[in-house]
C-alpha cells in the first residue's frame, strides 16, 4: 500500500518577483438559498493553500452573505436563487480569466442546477482550465463528460456518479459496498479505465481516502472521526483547488489536499482535545500548517 507521508508533499515555489496572478486564479461556483458557508469554505481554503486570487460565481443573496463574511473573496452575483441554464454563459466567460474552477459546493441538485452544471462542464474544456469537481456536480455529471479533473467523492456521491456513468447498478453496489479499500480501489481504477485516460484523478473520501489515477493507486491515512461532519469537505476541494491553480499537477494537489485536510483535522482533535472542532476551525489552522513545510521532491 502506497501510503502519503510528509516526504511525499510538495508546496509550490514562488517566484520572488511574482505579480498577482501568477500563483493562480480559482473560480468557485456553487451555492444556493440554502448554503452559503460550503462556498467561503472551499474559496477561503484555496486562498490559503497559496492561490493568489479566488472567485466564487453564486446566486446574488449568497454572494452577499460570503462579501458580508470575508473581504478576501470576490464575488459574482448571478441572478435567481439556485444556479440555472440562464446562468450558464456568464460563468463560462468568467471561467476564461482563471486556471482552476472548482465546481458543486452548497449548489442542490434542482434539475435546473444539474442542466446548468452540464452545459458549463461542456463548454470549459479550454486548454489551460483544470477542474476540481464535488459535492453536487459530482452527482450532476459522469465519467464520460469530464477531463483535466480531480473528483472528490465521498461514498454515496461515488455511488451516482459511476451509476450516472452507465455502470450496472449490481457492479456499482458491489464496488461502494466493498469493505477492501485495496480491493474497491482496483475495481475503480479497472472501472473508469477510460475516465482516467482523459487526465483525470479520483480522491475518494473516507476513513481511509483513495487517490487514482490511470497508472496509480495511494492512499492518505491522515484524519480521524471528527472530520464526519459539515464543512470538512468543502475545505479538502478548495485546498485541492488552491494548490492545482499554482502548480498545475492534479495527482500533486489531490496528495497535498488529502494530507493537509486530515493533518488539519488530526491537530484540531488534539487542541480541541476531543471532537468539537467544526470546518471553520480547519480553515484557521491552514495557514501554521503550511509553514512546517518546504519545497521537495514528490516521491509519487
Amino acid at each position: 500500500m502506497h501510503t502519503i507521508t510528509k516526504e511525499h508533499i510538495v508546496i509550490p515555489s514562488r517566484n520572488p518577483n511574482t505579480k498577482k496572478g501568477d500563483s493562480g486564479r480559482v473560480l468557485v461556483v456553487g451555492g444556493s438559498k440554502d448554503y452559503v458557508g460550503a462556498l467561503t469554505l472551499a474559496g477561503l481554503s484555496a486562498l490559503r493553500a497559496g492561490c493568489d486570487w479566488v472567485t466564487i460565481a453564486c446566486p446574488e443573496k449568497v454572494a452577499w452573505a460570503i462579501n458580508a463574511f470575508s473581504a478576501d473573496l470576490v464575488t459574482k452575483k448571478l441572478s435567481g436563487e439556485y444556479l440555472s441554464t440562464k446562468n450558464s454563459q456568464e460563468v463560462i466567460e468568467l471561467a476564461k480569466s482563471h486556471n482552476v474552477i472548482l465546481m458543486g459546493n452548497g449548489a442542490g441538485l434542482r434539475e435546473e442546477t444539474v442542466k446548468f452544471f452540464e452545459q458549463v462542464n461542456a463548454k470549459t474544456n479550454f486548454p489551460n482550465l483544470l477542474k476540481v469537481i464535488d459535492a453536487d456536480a459530482i452527482k450532476s455529471l459522469s465519467a464520460q463528460e469530464l477531463s483535466n479533473s480531480i473528483i472528490t467523492p465521498h461514498k454515496k456521491e461515488l455511488e451516482i456518479f459511476l451509476l450516472n456513468s452507465n455502470i450496472d447498478e449490481k457492479i456499482v453496489r458491489r464496488v461502494v459496498n466493498e469493505e477492501y479499500v485495496e480491493r474497491r480501489a482496483g475495481m475503480l481504477q479497472s472501472l473508469l479505465k477510460g475516465f482516467l485516460a482523459k487526465n483525470n484523478v479520483i480522491l475518494v473520501k473516507g476513513r481511509i481516502d483513495t487517490i487514482i489515477t490511470s497508472s496509480k493507486i495511494i492512499y492518505n491515512k491522515t484524519g480521524n472521526p471528527g472530520m464526519a461532519k459539515a464543512g470538512t469537505g468543502d475545505v479538502l476541494a478548495g485546498l485541492c483547488a488552491g494548490f492545482l491553480a499554482q502548480n498545475n499537477d492534479l495527482l500533486q494537489s489531490a496528495i497535498n489536499g488529502a494530507y493537509f485536510n486530515g493533518l488539519i483535522g488530526d491537530i484540531l482533535l488534539e487542541k480541541k482535545k476531543g471532537y468539537c472542532y467544526i470546518a471553520s476551525d480547519m480553515v484557521g489552522e491552514i495557514q501554521g500548517v503550511l509553514k512546517r513545510f518546504s519545497k521537495k521532491k514528490g516521491i509519487f
